[in-house]
């Protein structure tokens, strides 16, 4: 048996804690933008899409407000108190989230209403598929690094919401250009089911194991690059 500490120092856990609150922030800053503008367009509009990829960004907001609570402490000990109660909460919000999307989904595919065209929601939709991925990787890298199940988690709402743009995108032009309103619907739907199966991860606390402690791995056993036990997911 082999000790091997693969925790950061504890300078290293305070600078991470620190982009981590900045990446929220931003998160937090640019998806409150987002839903105002998806809500209006999508009111404007008539459509069901943006005004769902509109809630979808008020739920991101809560999750990554959940996650700045947890990091709002400067002492370790207290965030990793609060890494499951955050958890849960981001858990809630892919499965609110998921329910909403396949509610959308299937009012659209049973023809409940006619989106009208949307240049505004095609931009911002455009804007999200460019910025999302770069605020989700960078979190999920620090998140990793730090251990944090509950920032990973958040990264990969983020993430979803990169989905979700790019199925939006997809529908709207399609939407506009030939009348294809089948496509955004069934796209929404996938994306629905990915959403449950990160609610249920986020719910049982899985995305990373927090190396905070020494580890004790057997002769036959090797940690990976991030640090993860075998059997975690903390880089997938």
């Amino acid at each position: 048996m082999t000790a091997i500490s693969l925790g950061p120092s504890p300078a290293r856990r305070d600078i991470l804690a620190r982009r981590i609150r900045l990446l929220v922030a931003a998160t937090i800053t640019y998806n409150v933008i987002e839903a105002i503008v998806a809500i209006t367009a999508g009111t404007l509009a008539s459509s069901t899409a943006l005004i769902g990829f509109g809630l979808d960004s008020v739920i991101e907001v809560s999750s990554a407000a959940a996650v700045a609570w947890q990091f709002s402490a400067r002492d370790h000990a207290v965030r990793e108190a609060r890494e499951q109660r955050t958890l849960r909460i981001i858990a809630v919000s892919f499965l609110a989230l998921a329910a909403y999307v396949s509610f959308d989904a299937v009012r659209a595919l049973t023809g409940t209403g006619e989106a009208e065209r949307s240049i505004p929601g095609i931009v911002i939709a455009a804007l999200s598929l460019a910025i999302m991925p770069f605020l989700s990787a960078a979190q999920r890298r620090a998140g990793r690094e730090l251990g944090s199940a509950s920032a990973v988690a958040d990264s990969k709402q983020t993430l979803l919401c990169t989905y979700l743009s790019a199925v939006l995108l997809l529908g709207l032009i399609l939407n506009a250009t030939l009348g294809w309103s089948w496509a955004d619907p069934i796209a929404a739907l996938v994306i629905a089911a990915i959403a449950v199966k990160e609610g249920r991860e986020a719910w049982q606390g899985k995305g990373c194991c927090a190396p905070t402690a020494p580890l004790v791995l057997s002769a036959g056993d090797e940690a990976d690059a991030c640090g993860c036990r075998p059997g975690c997911d903390c880089c997938n």
